[in-house]
């Protein structure tokens, strides 16, 4: 019989950045990660929450996600902040550095993932801040919904 290795799916959001912000266009993009750093992500040990995007030379960068280094890593462990590169086609690159002139637009990422192959994705998202009144109304959104799931119990 052989043996089938099962890779457990990983699935972080980013709760905070829809709360934050309108997003207007999303991605998938790939991501350039050490070995201890893949290892941590199978864990499930990242945190988006503070995560944003910026270019750096024409290429994306993420900066301010926090993967926690590998219990298992030696010497050789990684930096748990540093700058990670985004792996995108060159039209969407040029399409998002078009995009970001707007004023008040911005690169977040909304989700990290793994794929059936193993390898580490994340979504992200060309997104516009939200004022205090869409706050407001994305809270009476949530409560008027979690009513609406209560009464059908």
């Amino acid at each position: 019989m052989a043996s089938s290795s099962i890779v457990k799916q990983v699935d972080v959001r980013n709760r905070r950045a829809s709360f934050e912000y309108h997003f207007l266009e999303t991605y998938s993009a790939g991501i350039v990660l050490t070995g201890t750093e893949i290892k941590s992500i199978r864990q499930g040990k990242v945190n988006l929450t503070d995560a944003y995007c910026l270019f750096l030379n024409n290429e994306l960068f993420i900066r301010s996600m926090n993967i926690s280094p590998y219990t298992e890593g030696t010497y050789n462990n990684h930096e748990p902040l540093r700058d990670r590169k985004l792996l995108l086609t060159k039209r969407e690159i040029r399409r998002l550095t078009e995009k970001l002139k707007d004023q008040g637009l911005t690169i977040v990422p909304v989700r990290m993932y793994t794929t059936d192959r193993g390898f580490a994705k994340i979504d992200i998202a060309l997104a516009k801040g939200k004022k205090l009144y869409d706050k407001r109304d994305s809270i009476k959104e949530r409560d008027v919904s979690r009513e609406m799931q209560r009464e059908r119990y």
